[in-house]
């Protein structure tokens, strides 16, 4: 169709000759077509063909969502822990905008915005005289609608080449806006149009949309902003460089912001009384860094940072958020997300003062706790010694004399996972590791009273090289002290430590049953030596398994004894509560929400009972059923606590590390004290029970006010055989 004859088919649509949805089309279809001649005749094509490339490109637009921040709280849901953002956005509704902004942004941007259909047929006429007077390109003709269609396909494209096309200064990027802004038009009210644009506009400072300019340049919500703020924000768009009023000179910022507060005056939004006013003040900024990250978590809660890390090392590692590491941790920068994590302000700050009471921040040694929800796998703390940051420069000598001279310790500054969930190994956890030869001798039918002669010293079938705990040929353990010789079950073996006893125990049920028993409750081997001597070919004569000559980290040991306060029910350790899209609803993959427990029956109830009734021994607690001996390693912690408590302590060989892991029917927690940058630094006698009392004064904390809960006693017949 011509555009004569489009013309006279306009005036016939005006004079309701024709259907209302036929006359929108042919009205808007002949200002296109009206506006072809001068944008064609700038760029040097003809009319017929600008006129065929505009009927041949899409009438709507496909809005895919723009890059918003994600906001990570604490587990009350209302304490920010950190954001994570690639472009710092929240959307807003107009309603929670001043009107200032809107008017303002109007006033800048486009005053003939509220007249228009998408396209301003004075403005693009206006841009042809101008530009072809100047010979090229010195005025632009973008309505606000306009405008916005390039964001959205800036932000849409999938490619660098559609991102270039959506902002090249080209005659068919023109067009294409137009023919979209007018369709768009049809379909979407003003004030949607102005909402989406104000969400999506790039206000310098890495704010982009109105919520973060407020927040970036005057540290308030866009619905509190003020005449001269609005003013302010809304002449930074057209170019946030250029006018950046939180540079040293003010002078271009402050002529944009008058020039905008006069275009208000033109268009009735405020008085000139109002506009005399506003134009005298100077510029008042409240700038605000928006934290980016886990670095950025508040300085006064910098030991939220390594909870934060082992959060995003999780979300990497979770399909639901894509199909692989990099396209999760980009959904998380853009997703837009609400996370409410699992970690409890009051629980972290109570492991935090317990730590340093007894370790500080300088010292080479790590000591470190995590504490879980049983039932849950919801880990409620993540303490250590150290304070999250990059910044390493002046961190102390390195504890390894071999490497001192090339690198700096990593005390009391690193980013390291040391509470795990991230590459690190962990630590040798001693005497810790007895309880997966003793689930896995229960769970093989050995009930609690399984004795053995447990002497100083003992010949086991293990084969090993030679060395100080060798007997020719074979690896040949001991006791820590003499007074363990005799007789011993499992209440007296766990409770006293019994190395001897326990070799035999694991002798008799096999070795890999259990390393397998600790790969069943989250066990994972990192080293190489670990992988190894765990692998099939192996893992049958690793006698040294059940003394935890093996790594492990104090996340994957919190856990295994919240197994057993569990009952058995295994639950991944998890560091999220809720997961709300952007839209409000709660995150699920494959019908399940991504933030929900994930738990099952590991173990069968009654082993799970009757490890637990060993356990209590330990603490001084004393079991229900069996014999705990006349002493126990650990009985401080039952002293301190006051209420049903079990757990195990472990250290290694000449002390390199410390431990312990304790747990009521409502908490577990791991303890740990070592060198993380040297493994042979011995911890010294020293540091052998600090882990006990800060897990025992932890729990405490944690559980004041709480009713005291009671284990579950074993039945008799896994306690006695019967």
């Amino acid at each position: 169709m011509s555009y004569l004859q489009r013309v006279k088919q306009t005036r016939l649509a005006k004079a309701g000759r024709i259907s209302p949805l036929i006359r929108a089309g042919l009205i808007a279809g002949v200002v296109i077509a009206g506006l072809i001649f001068p944008l064609v005749a700038l760029a040097g094509v003809g009319a017929k063909e600008g006129a065929d490339a505009l009927q041949s490109m899409p009438e709507e637009l496909t809005v895919v969502p723009s890059a918003q921040t994600t906001y990570v709280y604490a587990n009350d849901g209302k304490t920010l822990l950190t954001m994570f953002y690639e472009e710092h956005r929240k959307p807003t509704k107009i309603e929670d905008m001043s009107p200032y902004i809107t008017q303002a942004i109007v006033a800048s941007e486009d005053t003939r915005f509220y007249e228009h259909n998408g396209v301003d047929a004075k403005g693009v006429a206006r841009a042809f005289v101008a530009n072809q007077q100047a010979g090229g390109v010195s005025q632009g003709a973008s309505t606000l609608t306009m405008q916005y269609v390039r964001m959205a396909l800036r932000d849409g494209a999938k490619t660098p080449k559609e991102a270039l096309e959506a902002t090249e200064q080209t005659t068919a990027r023109k067009l294409r806006e137009m023919r979209l802004a007018i369709e768009l038009e049809k379909r979407v009210s003003k004030q949607e149009i102005l909402q989406r644009y104000l969400n999506s506009a790039y206000f310098g400072h890495r704010a982009y949309g109105i919520f973060a300019a407020a927040e970036v340049f005057f540290s308030k919500t866009p619905k509190k902003l003020t005449l001269t703020e609005a003013a302010l924000l809304a002449g930074l768009v057209k170019a946030p460089s250029a006018y950046d009023p939180a540079t040293s000179n003010q002078r271009e910022a402050t002529e944009r912001r008058n020039y905008v507060i006069d275009q208000m005056v033109k268009m009735g939004s405020i008085t000139a009384t109002q506009a005399r006013a506003a134009q005298k003040s100077k510029i008042k900024l409240k700038l605000t860094t928006p934290p980016n990250g886990c670095p950025s978590v508040p300085k006064k809660h910098n030991d939220w940072g390594f909870f934060c890390d082992y959060l995003r090392n999780w979300w990497m590692e979770q399909p639901a958020f894509g199909s692989n590491a990099q396209e999760r941790l980009e959904n998380l920068r853009r997703g837009g997300y609400k996370i409410v994590t699992t970690i409890d302000p009051d629980i972290q700050a109570s492991a935090m003062e317990h730590i340093l009471d007894k370790e500080k921040k300088k010292s080479v040694y790590a000591h470190g706790e995590v504490v879980i929800e049983p039932g849950t796998g919801r880990i409620k703390a993540m303490a250590v010694n150290r304070r999250y940051s990059l910044d390493q420069s002046h961190n102390g000598e390195h504890s390894d004399g071999r490497r001192r001279d090339a690198v700096r310790g990593n005390y009391p500054n690193t980013v390291n996972p040391l509470l795990g969930g991230g590459d690190m190994a962990g630590y040798q956890a001693g005497s810790t590791f007895k309880i997966f030869t003793m689930l896995a001798a229960l769970d093989e039918g050995m009930p609690l009273n399984t004795s053995f002669y447990a002497p100083q010293r003992f010949v086991s079938k293990y084969i090993t090289a030679p060395g100080p705990a060798t007997c020719g040929i074979h690896w040949c353990p001991k006791n820590s002290t003499a007074s363990m010789t005799g007789n011993q079950t499992m209440w007296s073996g766990f409770g006293k430590s019994v190395n001897t006893y326990f070799v035999q125990l694991e002798q008799k049920v096999g070795s890999e049953k259990a390393v397998k028993m600790a790969e069943r409750l989250g066990l994972k081997w990192r080293t190489e030596v670990d992988q190894t001597l765990a692998g099939p070919a192996h893992a049958d004569g690793w006698g040294a398994f059940t003394l935890g000559v093996s790594d492990a980290t104090p996340l994957e040991m919190a856990n295994v004894f919240a197994t057993l306060a569990a009952e058995g029910n295994y639950c991944e350790p998890i560091p999220v509560r809720v997961i709300n899209t952007r839209d409000g609803g709660s995150l699920e993959y494959k019908g399940k929400k991504v933030a929900g427990p994930r738990c099952h029956q590991e173990l069968r109830k009654e082993v799970a009972l009757a490890a637990t009734d060993a356990a209590r021994c330990v603490t001084g607690y004393g079991s229900a059923k069996g014999n705990c001996g006349t002493w126990e390693t650990s009985p401080m912690v039952h002293a301190i606590l006051n209420r049903p408590v079990a757990g195990k302590s472990g250290t290694t060989d000449s002390n390199r590390s410390a431990w312990f892991c304790g747990f009521t029917p409502q908490l577990a927690a791991a303890a740990f004290v070592a060198d993380p940058d040297n493994p042979e630094n011995t911890v010294g006698t020293s540091r052998g029970t600090i882990s006990k009392f800060t897990v025992a004064q932890t729990l405490k904390d944690a559980l004041k006010g709480q009713p005291k809960m009671k284990f579950t006693p074993p039945s008799a017949e896994i306690a006695y055989g019967d």
